[in-house]
Order: structure tokens, then C-alpha cells, then sequence
């Protein structure tokens, strides 16, 4: 249907989802008169332990749209995040990937890397969410281990021997097989780590060959995508040997290692561990010199470690913000979304404020606020709200560029982060408001108060004369 509507993809996809949902709705909570077994005829089982009856008990009860899967529609089980900070269902988004797609669905943008970062925030939530309606937590699908064929075990260890080996080529040529075989498919990545790869890649982090690094580090990137081997790379010191090739590797490998970085870190003990040991500085370099795909990957791995207030002070020392800055300046290098959503984040560091504040970027705020997507403009505000919290010369200097009016629209019908920033906005608006009205009443009475005194003053000399 979307390919032979000749309109814009997007838009057309966006329109049928929206669709799509509101026919749902009706069936599950807007139709009472259907009788019940007509209901469960719409309305099967969906896997997540909820017969028909329980989801349709009440009338009232519709799921959340956060809850749902973009793809599916349904109440996420399993709940994972792209790239682009989307959240799916992983069953629907493996399937998106597996048939070739490398975009995001639901913005277009396309995806830096494959990795999918279970959202167990959002996890919790759903889970807290069904029992307070009565209904039992969705269960998440167990996946189905294939065994590996003896075959495969075998090729697997010949490749391992090969990596210990002294021999450069045999080393580069058993690298790029198992980060083949790693990218594969998630049995591989089991069966790699369980056969004792992670710490000879490691090894050959250090190695001065260059294409051995780059697939060294990205083998190790696609093994981390396992949630367990996030933690055998890190106890193999592998973060280390990453960041070495994030310093001094070919561009490649160090977009992959900024990727590995970012994976490694969705585990929120790995973000203090990565952060002291020195990331943080050769990923603000990637930011800055790195190819799109590298800036992308950087700012990625630097924002998940930025989540750790500790990592904040090194971000702003390593010099991100005036490279953040630059980025949100010209939006030609298609990465606004990005450079807004670390200011965002750096912007509640005191160091941090103090230099975005002297950046004289106000403007390109202002700007975001009044025409930008709607998660730039709940950053932009964001980021004015701690400005402005520190020196009132900011709100001045966005009331002056005309900031109102998009508040108050961004107040109605923005985001509900959107809707609390500017709400705060123009709160401070208002009081600075007062404040100014409430100066200029205390200018006005020490005249008023001096000239009554001078009146006082001479009757009473008189009298003393007398």
C-alpha cells in the first residue's frame, strides 16, 4: 500500500499505524455490545499470558502508548532499544532487521549499529502497570538455543588455535572469522565465549597490526550484544585494550570501538569502570574529527556513560561541549538530535552550564524550541532551564528572540517532558517578571520616603529653636 500510494513513505506508514491502533482501541475497550464470543474471535491470545477475557474485563482499560510495541501494537514483553533511543518489542524489531531493513521504523533515521539494548526501565514500568490493573506481568519469550553443530565447534576451536598462533596472517585471517561468525547469530556468540575467545581477542587489541585491532574490537563488539559476555569481556580486560584502539586504531575500528563502548556500558557498574579508565577523552576526539557514522557511534557511547554524574566532569574536561556546540550550529552534519541531547545532559553539570552559557548559543535553543522534532525541543528547553536557573541574562535573552509564544504551544501540545520544561520556562518568565515590577517599586519609594522626611524635619528644627 505505501509503495503504490507515492507519497512519503513515512508519513503514509506513520497514518496506517495510527490506524491501525485506533481499530484496536475500539476492539479491546470501545465496544461493549459485541458479544463475548464474537470478542475473543478479534481478539486471540496474545502470548503474554493474558487470555482475551482478562484484557477486555474492563472496558476502560486501555494500554498505554508507551507501552506498546510501534511495530505491533501489542503490550511490549521483551522491550529493547535501537540506536536511535526507539524502543520495540525484540521479537518485531529482529524480525525488521532480519529482513534487511537498516532504518529505524518509526523516525526513518538510519541505525548506527544493530545493537538492542534491553529497556529495563521501561520493563519495570509495564510490569508495575498490570499488577496495579489486576493483570499478570507479561512474560518474557525464553529464547530457543539451537545446538551448534559439532562441525560448527569444531571450525570454532581450529579458529581460536589460529588466534594464539604466532602468525600475523593467521591471526588477521581467524579475527575476521569469528567476527563474522559472531555477527552471525546469538548461538554463535555463545558458543564463541564459551570456547574461550573473549580473552584471546583481547590480546589482540595490542597487537600493532591495525586490521587485526579493527577485527579484533569488532568481534568483541558483536560477542557483547550477549548480555552475559558484557561481563566476561570486562573481566578479560577488554576495556582497556578497547580504548587503546579508540585512541590509535584505523577509523574503523575506532567507530567500532566506540560501539563496543557504548554496549559495554548499558551494564551501569561498566559505566564507572569505563569512565576511569580514560574513554571518555578518545571518544570526545571521535566526536569532534570522526566520520558521520564515527560522531554518531561517539556521542552514543558518551552519552550512556554521561548517565553516571561522575563521567560528567570528565566529558566537559575532555573538551565535548565547544565540539556539541559547533555540531547543533550546523545542522548540515545531521547530528542536532544528538549534540541536544548531551547538552542536555552536560547542562546540569556546573562546569558544563558555565560553558554553554558562554557559547552564545541561546539562539540556536530558541530556534530548536520553536521548529524543532519534538524530542529537540524538550533538550533545547531542557538545557535553557538550567541556564536559566544560574543567570537570569539567558530567559532575557530568549524572551527577546521571541521564546514566548513557543513555549505557551509547547506548554499545550508538546511531549510531557516537553510540557514540564516549559512549563518551568515560563514560570521563571513570570517571576522574573515580578521581580523586575517589584525593583521598580522599591526605586520609586526612597524618593517618595526622603522628601517626606525633609517635611518632618522642619517643623521639628523650629520647635528646637523656640
Amino acid at each position: 500500500m505505501v509503495a503504490t500510494s507515492g507519497g512519503d513513505p513515512g508519513e503514509i506508514i506513520e497514518k496506517m499505524s495510527m490506524l491501525l491502533k485506533m481499530i484496536k482501541d475500539f476492539v479491546q475497550t470501545d465496544n461493549p455490545n459485541m458479544t463475548a464470543p464474537s470478542r475473543d474471535k478479534l481478539i486471540p491470545s496474545d502470548g503474554l499470558g493474558l487470555a482475551s477475557s482478562d484484557l477486555t474485563e474492563d472496558k476502560s482499560l486501555v494500554i498505554p502508548e508507551d507501552f506498546r510495541c510501534p511495530i505491533s501494537l501489542e503490550l511490549m514483553k521483551d522491550p529493547v532499544i535501537v540506536s536511535t533511543g526507539q524502543t520495540y518489542e525484540r521479537d518485531c524489531i529482529e524480525k525488521w532487521l532480519l529482513a534487511g531493513h537498516y532504518t529505524c521504523p518509526k523516525t526513518q533515521q538510519p541505525l548506527a549499529n544493530n545493537c538492542l539494548t534491553p529497556n529495563y526501565v521501561l520493563r519495570s514500568l509495564i510490569a508495575q502497570w498490570c499488577e496495579a490493573n489486576g493483570m499478570e506481568p507479561p512474560k518474557r519469550p525464553v529464547p530457543s538455543r539451537k545446538a551448534v553443530a559439532p562441525t560448527e565447534h569444531r571450525k570454532i576451536e581450529i579458529l581460536l588455535h589460529q588466534l594464539a598462533s604466532a602468525n600475523p596472517d593467521e591471526m588477521r585471517s581467524a579475527a575476521g572469522e569469528i567476527r563474522l561468525l559472531a555477527k552471525r547469530n546469538a548461538d554463535n556468540r555463545v558458543a564463541i565465549a564459551e570456547a574461550g575467545a573473549i580473552p584471546l581477542l583481547v590480546r589482540l587489541l595490542s597487537v600493532p597490526d591495525s586490521r587485526i585491532q579493527e577485527h579484533a574490537v569488532t568481534a568483541l563488539l558483536n560477542l557483547s550484544i550477549h548480555e552475559h559476555n558484557k561481563g566476561s569481556i570486562v573481566a578479560s580486560g577488554g576495556v582497556p585494550g578497547i580504548i587503546h584502539v579508540l585512541r590509535k586504531g584505523s577509523m574503523e575500528a575506532r567507530e567500532n570501538a566506540a560501539a563496543a563502548i557504548f554496549s559495554l556500558s548499558i551494564v551501569d557498574g561498566n559505566k564507572v569502570t569505563i569512565g576511569s579508565m580514560g574513554a571518555i577523552p578518545p571518544l570526545a576526539a571521535l566526536l569532534n574529527e570522526g566520520t558521520p557514522r564515527g560522531k554518531k557511534d561517539a556521542a552514543t557511547a558518551l552519552f550512556n556513560l554521561c548517565i553516571y554524574q561522575g563521567n560528567k566532569g570528565r566529558a566537559v574536561r575532555a573538551g565535548v561541549i565547544p565540539t556539541l556546540i559547533r555540531l547543533l550550529k550546523e545542522p548540515a552534519d545531521g547530528m542536532v538530535d544528538e549534540a541536544l541531547a548531551m547538552l542536555a545532559v552536560l547542562a546540569s553539570h556546573q562546569e558544563g552550564k558555565a560553558i554553554i552559557g558562554a557559547s552564545e548559543a541561546v539562539g540556536n535553543f530558541v530556534e530548536v524550541i520553536g521548529n524543532g522534532s519534538p524530542r529537540n525541543k524538550e533538550n533545547a528547553a531542557a538545557v535553557l532551564v538550567h541556564l536559566c536557573s544560574g543567570d537570569p541574562k539567558h530567559l532575557v535573552e530568549a524572551q527577546e528572540l521571541g521564546v514566548m509564544g513557543s513555549l505557551l504551544d509547547m506548554a499545550l501540545n508538546g511531549t510531557d517532558r516537553g510540557k514540564r520544561k516549559a512549563a518551568q520556562l515560563l514560570e521563571r518568565i513570570s517571576r522574573l517578571s515580578d521581580e523586575e515590577k517589584q525593583s521598580e517599586v522599591e526605586a520609586s519609594e526612597p524618593q517618595i520616603s526622603q522628601a517626606q522626611a525633609q517635611a518632618q524635619v522642619q517643623p521639628v528644627a523650629a520647635a528646637s529653636t523656640d
